[in-house]
């Protein structure tokens, strides 16, 4: 058996700040050795807000195999369809039409020239492909094979490094299931302006060339953008960027008024061009932290070659870039302790991820009210209805369908508050950014919508403001032998002359994650669902509260049947302090239902059974550090069988007189996975995680 203390021990202290391993990259260990100015212990310590947005990378294609996130050994993958032959699949288990076909590796230590393998497409209406109501049944037939192809620690250690030194997200998603300039517009403006106020809806990406007439060129927008609203409050802001090599990548040359700001036209706002659209590089950046100048809030777009795309980049030159970035932005230790960084990726570009990004009920006609799930809060906004102006992809059969969220991609959390190689698990999305901004500036962005504020997170929680020693894990010899070369590996990956596609080998295991725990943020949620068997079919009900006597989150719960998967999953949002209830059908001449449901940070519950099983349900609720079960008597033969956690949670036989039982949460971190069982293949399993008095971590499973 694990000694369990001895693991937390070697997972979460790993080694002190004060003597980081040599092997770290000089830049990171620089970083990760400045403390915070603490002053107040609150958000209000943070002086200087900057993002750095790069270019189409998945969170599968780059961290599936990290240890502690959400990623290849996720225990509950969404299940498909079965096979031709009647084998059931889950959505590792892809297919393009021709054949099957799984994540897999690719090694750029046997080729390197797939560091800088071809993209895949990434628009709007192949993206609805591969999404698929959450179906998610057929990525590589939308997204080409090489979709499937995901990179190791070997791969990119500057990235792996980055997320060891400080915070990585696992459920941050980009904002729409499209591809670059959209999803930048909501960070820039939190919005795709879906209401058509503004010259949009936006869909993909338009014409920015910023010297062509507006009226050569369409579409133009001109709702308010963030860096507007931040101009009229007072708060300083910068895009940093070199104009003659920004890849297109900054979203405000489409807008009428940075246009004409850009051009001088009389009464056109001059801050606009000039912090907006003026060429302020790297050099600027480091001058400017030199001297203590630094903007409350600054954006950065890459060149092209830095920007990590597919093809023109690659993620060695992307680290490269990024690394000039931090090198900047540490030049003044003073600045520094008052920073934030957030580095996240606009879009996935077509790399396949395994998690149903949370979205609002799809429409469905066959459903009463015809849409496939419910919310609690408005998803005004969230819905494609009108013509995108000028967009070619605009396909009339897409009109209805959600927005977003979009697939996960990566998001770093670098800061003397977010050290120590956390993991940060609340769903979060673009919008999350201005939200961050928001809360610590005070300046409104009316353009993100209800639904959006209500289920994606300020990213509040990936910062700790109040307390001290973060800790910093070890760094293997190998990855600090391939760091030392990241100087070559950008010049090799610059040089190489034709990007090659990748294909799947014959032999295709499932993709493997290396076990491991990390330290984990908080996660706002306090979510559960009960089920009810009625004449009609089985009801289940689901309900969000409040965690940790804090606001919570509201909670998408996405459920899947699994005897019609080829149905659209039902998705419910829920509000803390609201619930929601529905119905769904029996099958067979058993009457049977198999329900499937997954939530955020871990949450999942199962309810299985046929109409000649009914018997009472059982309660489960959590108070003083425990998770308890009831089971009402009249439901003879039922056991409680734990799952992930054996060897320190016990089973339990209530008998048919039914009773209560206790299992105490802190030995497993908060972390929990019973199943019920019953006679005839009733079950329901619970599953989850729970935030207490004990450090929170990422999920346990295999090591305790």
């Amino acid at each position: 058996m694990i000694d369990r203390r001895a693991l937390l021990r070697q997972s979460l202290q790993g080694a002190a700040l004060a003597s980081l391993p040599a092997g770290l990259a000089p830049i990171l260990a620089r970083a990760a050795s400045i403390a915070p100015d603490r002053r107040t212990g609150t958000i209000g310590d943070v002086a200087h807000i900057v993002v750095l947005m790069q270019e189409n990378r998945g969170f599968d294609h780059y961290f599936g195999t990290m240890p502690g996130v959400r990623g290849f050994g996720d225990r509950f993958p969404i299940p498909l369809p079965a096979d031709a032959h009647g084998a059931p699949r889950t959505v590792w288990d892809q297919h393009d039409g021709a054949r099957a076909m799984r994540p897999f590796p690719l090694s750029t230590q046997q080729d390197f020239d797939l560091m800088r393998m071809l993209g895949t497409p990434h628009t709007w209406s192949n993206a609805q492909a591969a999404w698929d109501h959450g179906r998610m049944a057929h990525w590589p037939q939308a997204k080409t094979q090489r979709s499937m192809a995901y990179y190791t620690q070997a791969d990119i250690p500057f990235q792996w490094a980055m997320a060891d030194a400080f915070t990585l997200c696992d459920a941050y998603h980009c904002a729409m299931h499209t591809g670059t300039n959209t999803n930048r517009l909501f960070l820039w403006t939190g919005s795709n302006d879906s209401l058509g106020r503004g010259g949009g809806p936006a869909l993909d990406n338009p014409d920015d060339d910023l010297h062509k007439p507006d009226s050569a060129s369409k579409p133009r927008f001109f709702w308010r953008t963030y860096p507007e609203r931040l101009e009229a409050a007072g708060v300083s802001w910068r895009i940093y960027q070199d104009m003659a090599d920004n890849f297109g990548d900054n979203p405000l040359a489409n807008f009428l008024q940075y246009r004409e700001a850009f051009r001088g036209e009389p009464g056109a706002r001059k801050a606009l061009a000039d912090k907006g659209l003026s060429t302020h590089g790297l050099d600027t950046l480091r001058a400017d932290v030199l001297a203590d100048r630094l903007p409350q809030i600054s954006w950065i777009v890459g060149t092209e070659e830095g920007s990590e795309h597919p093809g023109p980049s690659s993620p060695a030159q992307g680290a490269a870039y990024t690394a000039k970035v931090i090198e900047a932005l540490t030049a003044n230790p003073a600045v520094w302790a008052r920073t934030v960084l957030f580095i996240n990726f606009d879009e996935n570009d077509g790399f396949f991820d395994h998690v149903p990004p949370p979205a609002p009920p799809s429409p469905d006609a066959q459903l009463p009210g015809g849409f496939a799930g419910a919310s609690t809060v408005s998803t005004q906004g969230e819905y494609h209805h009108l013509p995108a102006p000028g967009m070619d992809g605009d396909l009339p059969a897409l009109r209805g369908r959600p927005y977003g969220l979009g697939p996960r991609v990566p998001m770093y959390v670098l800061s003397p508050w977010s050290r120590g190689g956390r993991v940060h698990s609340e769903t979060s999305d673009h919008t999350s950014v201005i939200r961050f901004m928001e809360r610590r500036f005070g300046v409104h962005e009316p353009n993100i919508t209800p639904w959006r504020r209500a289920v994606c997170s300020d990213l509040t929680s990936a910062f700790d403001f109040a307390h001290g020693a973060p800790v910093q894990p070890v760094l293997t010899a190998a990855l600090t032998s391939t760091m030392a070369q990241a100087p070559q590996r950008s010049a090799r990956a610059h040089a190489i002359a034709k990007q090659p596609d990748a294909h799947p080998p014959e032999h295709q295991p499932l993709p493997a994650q290396h076990a491991g725990l990390r330290p984990a943020c908080p996660a706002r949620y306090h979510l559960e669902v009960s089920g009810a068997l009625t004449e009609d079919g089985m009801a289940l009900t689901f309900s969000a509260g409040q965690s940790l006597g804090k606001d919570g989150l509201a909670g998408v719960f996405q459920v899947y049947d699994r005897l019609q998967l080829d149905q659209i999953p039902r998705r419910f949002t829920v509000e803390p302090g609201r619930q929601l209830t529905d119905h769904w059908p029996l099958y067979g001449a058993d009457k049977a239902y198999d329900l499937w449901v997954i939530g955020p940070a871990g949450f999942h519950r199962a309810f299985a059974g046929t109409a000649a099983t009914h018997g009472p349900e059982p309660v489960c609720s959590f108070a003083d550090g425990q998770l308890s079960l009831t089971v009402k008597a009249g439901h003879e033969g039922i056991k409680v069988v734990p799952q992930a956690y054996r060897t320190l949670h016990h089973g339990w036989a209530p008998g048919a007189q039914g009773g209560a039982r206790h299992w105490p949460l802190a030995p497993t971190h908060g972390w929990y996975d019973l199943q019920i069982e019953g006679p005839r293949g009733w079950r329901r399993r619970l599953a989850g995680r729970i935030d207490g008095a004990w450090p929170s971590t990422s999920d346990p499973a295999g090591l305790l």
